[in-house]
C-alpha cells in the first residue's frame, strides 16, 4: 500500500472521528438544554407538592388531635377495640416517619432540580462573582449516582474568596476532572477535592488514588481526542484547558504509576478582563 494511500486513510479516519465528536458535542449541548428545560417544567409542580405536603402535615396533626379527643369521650373498652380495629397505635407512630421521609425525599428532588438548573446554564458566558464551593457542591450532586459505586469523595475545602468567572464553565472543568478520576479506577477508590488560595490564585485540586499516568503521557492527555478508555470523546481535558485559558487560569497535573493523580486548577483572583 502506498504512503499516499496510508495518509489518505489516516486523514479519512481523523475526519470520521471529528464528525463523531462534533455529533457527540451537539448531543451533549442538546441534552443540557433539555435538562434545563425539564428542570424548569418540573419546578412548578414540585412547588405545589411541597406546599401541599406542609398543609397535609397540619391536617394530619389536627385529625390525630380530634381522634384523641373523641377517644376520651368514649368508654375505655370501646376506645381500645376501635384503636385495635383500625391499627391506631401503629398508624400514629408510622405517620410522622412517613411524613418526615416524604419531606426529606422532596427536598432532595428540589435540591437536584436547583443544581441541575444552575449547572445547565450553557448559554451563560458572562463573568460573575462566584462561590467556587457552591459549584463543587452542585457538581458532586449531579455526579452522585455516577460516583457512589466507584469512589468515596472527600472534601477538604479551604477559606477562599469569591472570584469572577463563568460558573457553568468552571463547573464543567471540575466535572471532567472528577469523572476522569472515577473512570480510571479498576476498583473502588478515593477522590479528594481540596481548595485553597494565596494573594493571586484560587485553586481546586482533584486528587485520586487510582492507577496513575505515565510521565511521558502527561502532556499528551491534554490533546484533543486523546483517550485511554474504550469509550469517550477524548475532549474533556482539552476542553478544560481551553476553558481555563479563557479564564487566564492554568491546569497542572502530577501523577505516579500505581499511586494516583492530582489535577490542580488555578484561577486568578483578579481576572485581567474583569479588573
Amino acid at each position: 500500500m502506498s504512503e499516499d494511500r496510508l495518509e489518505l486513510e489516516k486523514l479519512t479516519k481523523k475526519i470520521d472521528q471529528l464528525n463523531e465528536q462534533l455529533l457527540h458535542s451537539e448531543k451533549l449541548a442538546s441534552l443540557g438544554q433539555l435538562a434545563a428545560g425539564v428542570a424548569h417544567e418540573i419546578n412548578n409542580p414540585i412547588g405545589y407538592v411541597a406546599s401541599n405536603l406542609v398543609s397535609l402535615k397540619e391536617y394530619i396533626d389536627s385529625l390525630m388531635m380530634l381522634i384523641t379527643q373523641l377517644c376520651n369521650q368514649l368508654p375505655v373498652e370501646q376506645t381500645n377495640r376501635l384503636k385495635q380495629l383500625y391499627d391506631h397505635d401503629y398508624i400514629s407512630k408510622d405517620l410522622p416517619i412517613l411524613m418526615s421521609q416524604s419531606e426529606s425525599g422532596l427536598q432532595r428532588v428540589i435540591e437536584i432540580i436547583r443544581e441541575l438548573k444552575d449547572f445547565s446554564h450553557i448559554d451563560d458566558v458572562e463573568f460573575t462573582e462566584v462561590d467556587i464551593h457552591l459549584g463543587i457542591h452542585s457538581t458532586l450532586n449531579i455526579l452522585a449516582n455516577e460516583l457512589k459505586y466507584k469512589a468515596e469523595v472527600k472534601k477538604v475545602l479551604g477559606n477562599i474568596p469569591k472570584i469572577k468567572c463563568v460558573a457553568s464553565q468552571v463547573n464543567q472543568v471540575v466535572l471532567n476532572l472528577i469523572l476522569n478520576a472515577a473512570q480510571a479506577f479498576t476498583s473502588f477508590g478515593t477522590i479528594t477535592i481540596s481548595t485553597g488560595c494565596n494573594d493571586s490564585w484560587v485553586w481546586i485540586c482533584v486528587d485520586d488514588n487510582g492507577p496513575g499516568i505515565e510521565q511521558e503521557k502527561l502532556e499528551t492527555i491534554f490533546q484533543p481526542f486523546y483517550t485511554t478508555k474504550d469509550t469517550g470523546t477524548g475532549l474533556g481535558l482539552a476542553l478544560s484547558r481551553s476553558i481555563l485559558e479563557k479564564h487566564a487560569g492554568i491546569i497542572e497535573v502530577k501523577s505516579s504509576l500505581g499511586k494516583g493523580s492530582c489535577f490542580t486548577v488555578k484561577l486568578p483572583i483578579n481576572h485581567p478582563s474583569c479588573s
